[in-house]
């Protein structure tokens, strides 16, 4: 008998930006805003559209738009297993985003043979490295 399989929680961060939401928005919905802060890429926000991350050492990452909602939500398939959700909300002038990494397993390994609960602690500890790149973007600093 099959157990469920345990879930690793998602990362999830939330920071305010100090960007009005549409210049948040085209730095996380455009493939040259994307570019700036996280990875190269053939990013198109049409919902469905499948793209490409260049992943540096882990080569290209295929990508599938899931769903979009400019300025406020954008969600895509990232690899074989995760979904990556950026959330924005307008707060007075700047802009509440938020990031959400989802598809963590206990029980998979990804594609590069590591545990899911191992890439997670990594990833979590990058994405604040990211969020700083970002803020550094869209407030021009």
């Amino acid at each position: 008998m099959k157990q469920d399989p345990q879930t690793v929680p998602d990362i999830r961060k939330t920071m305010l930006l100090k960007a009005p939401i549409q210049k948040v928005w085209d730095a996380v919905a455009t493939s040259e805003g994307i570019a700036a802060w996280f990875m190269p890429n053939n990013f198109q926000p049409v919902d469905g559209y499948e793209f490409i991350l260049e992943a540096g050492p882990f080569g290209q990452s295929p990508c599938k738009v899931t769903d979009i909602d400019p300025p406020n939500r954008l969600s895509f398939q990232w690899g074989k297993d995760w979904t990556l959700t950026f959330e924005l909300v307008e707060k007075a002038g700047q802009t509440e985003f938020t990031l959400i990494h989802s598809g963590w397993d206990a029980d998979k390994v990804t594609e590069f043979g590591e545990t899911h609960a191992i890439v997670r602690d990594r990833m979590d500890n990058g994405w604040s490295g990211l969020q700083n790149k970002l803020a550094a973007y869209v407030e021009g600093k």
